[in-house]
């Protein structure tokens, strides 16, 4: 559910601003809205500061170097900086090194081909009258070269001879000449060998400032929230001698703040908000449901504060996707494996465990479609096996795809009416169990227009009753012709959106079939071309299944995601433009 917020207002003299704003911090629940805009040279001077962390801890990514234990002396308050300033200018040397090799690489890999030779000696001969030069012409035309001109092809390639030229004039050919390095071959070698020994020294001695890299993340941490107060207190309205700061937070906590505002001797006003505000959006919901957070999380959304919190139905349809998309349990096995062998690295660090458990429970999606549609690693061998799928209907491409389409006619007949129980007692409640009955004369009209099932007559009442509620009651109002005019604009654009969407969702079926079809050719392939070698066999089916296990999670985000954040989204009039509530507080994230 969304958090109901209150508005609050603490007033204080100006000479108690910043003590008010420190203690409103140590707090923790006021989100705070600006009065004015936040800007001053201390708030500059840390974003600089920050800028500098981000940029040392950019030259230990860049280097490959590891995170290691912090060292006891750590980075001192006098000091950070230099430090910083230090293991930047050490990967800016080792950017310019790696520039370099590579400079010298290609002019070797160019030349070698030539044999070794000494630009300087070529530059000697030129002086005395003895011209060398390097060319590439044509096979067919390397007699139009001027005669007595002394002609050592080198290598030929592409229908191209690479040839050295000696005369004792100049002379214009037309052909392109090659330029050769400042220095001989052996010297580029030389060169080559000093800069690799030289990009390991740097390379070792970043690696040997690795262990500040967790102070680095320490010291941004202090930095960022040193910055969140100063534009606090900076963006603080004024009133001849008082300031005052603005925010929002939970109404379970307008308790604490007015004991905190009576304890100090603040003013303070606490209100409900108004529709004008930008009130930030908290999420509580069981633990069951909280487990999406790390997908809103990595999509950078969430829902208005008006709007509707959609993460139990967000969850479950999204973890049906999966299964359905994934679609096999030999796969949902090994991301139940992996997803185990992740938080058993890596969770003990984490504080955060959601992810883990979500994964688990996407996991076990596709392990039960799998096992009752028969899939393993594949289909067709696990059916020329003999053995059967618990539910073989779900096997027959006509059922499957009338099944996503009543999944899509009831998935979004889910957001109309949670957005008719929202508007009741408005008569555009009304509009919405209109719109119902639109989806489901859209979900028989697909499988007449796609499947070949006959339209049962009684549904066009479904049709004519839908669109005159969307038509009546979208706005209703006094005047009655404005009104209808209105509503058949609205329909006319959502008609056709109605029938598409509920269409859409077939897109599980397909994506669900390829990813089975895949598995079924790579079991083939193994099958024909590793008769005669196991191996042949084995390195077959790991690479191919493999490929196929990294691809289903991308097919869910880009197909099962988009149902949820498109398609129902929009029948539901959510638009993910919360903004997160994100309280003044002392402590990191």
């Amino acid at each position: 559910m969304i958090v109901p917020m209150k508005k609050a207002t603490i007033i204080v003299q100006d000479k108690d601003a910043q003590a008010a704003v420190s203690k409103l911090r140590s707090l923790g629940i006021l989100h705070v809205e600006h009065i004015n805009p936040p800007q001053g040279p201390d708030i500059n001077i840390l974003k600089e500061d920050i800028s500098l962390i981000n940029t040392c801890l950019d030259s230990f990514r860049n280097a490959g170097i590891e995170m290691k234990e912090p060292a006891k002396d750590g980075f001192k308050d006098g000091d950070w900086k230099t430090k910083a300033r230090h293991i930047i200018d050490l990967d800016k040397r080792y950017e310019q090194l790696l520039a370099y090799r590579h400079t010298l690489a290609n002019q070797i890999s160019e030349w070698q081909r030539w044999g070794d030779f000494d630009p300087e000696g070529i530059n000697l001969l030129s002086k005395k009258g003895i011209y060398i030069r390097f060319l590439e012409i044509p096979q067919k035309r390397l007699g139009e070269l001027p005669k007595g001109a002394i002609i050592k092809s080198i290598f030929s390639s592409g229908g191209l001879t690479r040839c050295m030229v000696v005369s004792q004039e100049k002379f214009e050919t037309g052909f392109k000449e090659l330029r050769p390095p400042h220095y001989s071959l052996s010297h580029l070698r030389r060169r080559f060998d000093e800069t690799e020994k030289a990009i390991a020294s740097l390379k070792e001695e970043i690696g040997g400032q690795a262990h500040f890299y967790s102070a680095c993340l320490a010291i941004k941490a202090e930095l960022e929230q040193e910055i969140v107060f100063r534009e606090a207190l900076s963006g603080m309205g004024n009133e001849n001698s008082l300031s005052y700061i603005t925010g929002y937070l939970p109404v379970d906590y307008s308790d604490s703040l007015r004991s905190k505002a009576k304890e100090e001797k603040w003013g303070i006003v606490i209100r409900d908000p108004g529709e004008s505000d930008t009130v930030p959006t908290l999420l509580r919901n069981p633990r069951w449901v909280s487990i999406i957070k790390p997908v809103f999380k990595l999509l950078e959304v969430i829902p208005g504060y008006h709007e509707l919190d959609v993460s139990p139905l967000f969850l479950i349809f999204l973890s049906l996707f999966f299964g359905m998309i994934i679609g096999d349990a030999g796969y949902g096995a090994v991301y139940f494996v992996l997803t185990f062998l992740a938080q058993r690295k890596f969770g003990r660090k984490s504080k955060d465990k959601k992810v883990f458990f979500l994964f688990y429970l996407f996991s076990s999606c596709a392990i039960l479609w799998g096992v009752i549609t028969g899939t393993f690693f594949g289909q067709e061998w696990y059916i020329s096996a003999g053995m059967k799928p618990l539910i073989p209907v779900l096997n027959d491409t006509k059922y499957i795809q009338a099944f996503c389409f009543f999944l899509g006619a009831f998935h979004l007949t889910l957001a109309h009416a949670w957005q008719a129980v929202r508007k009741i007692p408005s008569l555009t409640a009304l509009a919405d169990i209109g719109w119902i009955c639109v989806l489901w004369a859209a979900f028989f009209l697909a499988k007449t227009l796609i499947l070949g099932d006959p339209f049962p007559a009684p549904v066009k009442w479904l049709i004519i009753v839908g669109i005159s509620m969307a038509v009546l009651f979208s706005s209703p109002q006094k005047n009655i012709l404005k009104m209808v005019l209105q509503g058949l604009a609205n329909v006319a654009l959502s008609l056709m959106n109605n029938f598409t969407d509920v269409v859409s969702y077939i897109r599980l079926f397909a994506v669900g079939l390829a990813t089975v079809a895949i598995a079924d050719t790579v079991n083939t392939l193994a099958a024909n071309f590793g008769k005669s070698n196991m191996l042949v066999m084995a390195l077959i089916i790991f690479m191919g299944h493999t490929i196929n296990i990294i691809l289903g999670p991308i097919s869910v985000m880009v197909h099962g995601i988009r149902l949820n954040v498109l398609e129902f989204s929009s029948h539901a009039g959510l638009t993910w433009s919360g903004v997160s509530y994100r309280p003044l507080s002392d402590k990191a994230g």
